[in-house]
């Protein structure tokens, strides 16, 4: 029995790769899509902390101005309560007892604390 042999003109050639349509963009293309989306975040990002220093600056600066009302708010309730403490006394003893040898305000230097504190 004669032996096979190969085709004179040879065999067609064997299709190793699939002729599949390349899917999507180029990855150059994808590459500067997630840059300029991390680009503009950044941007967002600094505008946000600029933001944030500027109210903070306005902030300090309305704590910085509102200063002085607050003090003198406190120094006027100061004030009332000394009245009130003078006026209770004269009223429980008959006279007004003099702790100081003058009559300028003095903010006292200790706080009245209730007898019994609970938890």
């Amino acid at each position: 029995m004669p032996q096979d042999m190969p085709p004179t003109e040879g065999y067609q050639p064997v299709q190793y790769r699939r002729n599949l349509p390349a899917r999507g963009f180029r990855p150059a293309y994808y590459l500067l899509a997630v840059a300029g989306i991390m680009t503009y975040g950044f941007y967002r990002v600094g505008q946000g902390i600029r933001e944030h220093n500027e109210l903070a600056r306005e902030k300090m600066w309305a704590r910085i101005h509102l200063t002085p009302v607050m003090q003198a708010e406190e120094d006027r309730d100061q004030v009332r309560r000394m009245l009130a403490e003078r006026a209770r006394e004269k009223e429980l003893l008959g006279k007004e007892s003099r702790v100081y040898n003058n009559d300028r305000f003095v903010r006292p230097t200790f706080a009245a604390l209730p007898g019994e504190v609970t938890k």
